[in-house]
């Protein structure tokens, strides 16, 4: 106890942490309650249009039902990246419940549905070719602590 207030368990254990490895960047990982997951989506020939449209009108609220939260989303600047390139972030909880989250995203009716209408055919085939994905915790000096 600390001022008659119980120090939560977490807090102690991120402490021997730091202490232990000497750097403050330890706690930042345990503390946190989130794991902010980088994606990086190249798409096919003159497809970002069609990308951009289907995060714009549809994703973002379906990755939000499925307790994805949106952190931000970017084109880059340069060519070739900015005709075929989008990059964003979005938090978990965890990466359990991350995992979870993208399994019943895939499985939605409604993504199933936007998917398959955004990628037929007659709207321009095929949307994206890769995706790239690395989970990140903040360093110990980030606002996003």
């Amino acid at each position: 106890m600390v001022d008659g207030m119980k120090i939560p368990s977490l807090l102690v254990a991120a402490a021997v942490l730091a202490g232990w490895f000497g750097h403050s960047a330890y706690v930042s990982a345990a503390v946190t309650a989130r794991v902010y997951e980088l994606r990086t989506y190249t798409t096919e020939p003159g497809r970002l249009p069609a990308l951009l449209a289907r995060f714009r009108n549809h994703t973002l609220s379906l990755f939000g039902k499925h307790g994805m939260a949106n952190i931000g989303y970017w084109v880059p600047q340069d060519d070739p990246a900015r005709q075929n390139t989008l990059i964003y972030i979005i938090a978990h909880k965890d990466r359990d419940t991350a995992a979870k989250s993208w399994d019943a995203f895939r499985a939605d009716p409604e993504w199933i549905k936007v998917r398959t209408a955004s990628e037929a055919p007659e709207n321009g085939g095929k949307i994206v070719t890769k995706v790239d994905s690395v989970f990140m915790d903040p360093a110990d000096f980030s606002k996003l602590k």
